[in-house]
């Protein structure tokens, strides 16, 4: 599935306003997000920017119009943390820093994730090769008897 690229000005906002937080960037899915102790704090996907905050902040920003819960495969089951800021927000740079602020709080405040091990160590370990002389088991199905 092929997601729709944020617009130049849209990515330097973003930069310029993660920079003002302790939040790391990295990549999902081909779009810039901001990680913070592990967590996803925000990030931008297609032409929208959206943030990751606590119940009291999630209600305040919601308030507001154009404000949406993320819902990014638009399925009808949002991600309910993750708010898209509306584009007034994201015309003033002050407002949108305060709530990217705001977000890098909420993620401070929960607990801290732990990089995941890569796939290949995850993976069960291979079975051990058949004995020297012994026939490996045939699987046999019992209906063709």
């Amino acid at each position: 599935m092929a997601f729709e690229k944020s617009p130049p000005w849209l990515i330097e906002l973003f930069a310029e306003l993660l920079a003002s937080t302790p939040g790391e960037w990295r990549q999902m899915f081909g779009c810039p997000v901001g990680f913070l102790g592990g967590n996803l704090f925000c990030g931008l996907f297609g032409a929208s920017m959206f943030v990751r905050l606590g119940e009291a902040d999630r209600a305040r920003l919601l308030a507001l119009e154009g404000a949406r819960v993320f819902d990014p495969m638009a399925r009808g089951k949002g991600m309910s943390q993750y708010i898209v800021l509306p584009t007034s927000v994201l015309d003033e740079a002050r407002e949108a820093r305060d709530w990217l602020g705001r977000a890098a709080t909420y993620a401070r405040s929960l607990p801290e994730k732990k990089p995941k091990q890569k796939t290949a160590a995850r993976r069960s370990p291979a079975k051990p090769a058949p004995k020297p002389g012994k026939k490996p088991a045939r699987k046999t199905d019992k209906a063709a008897r």
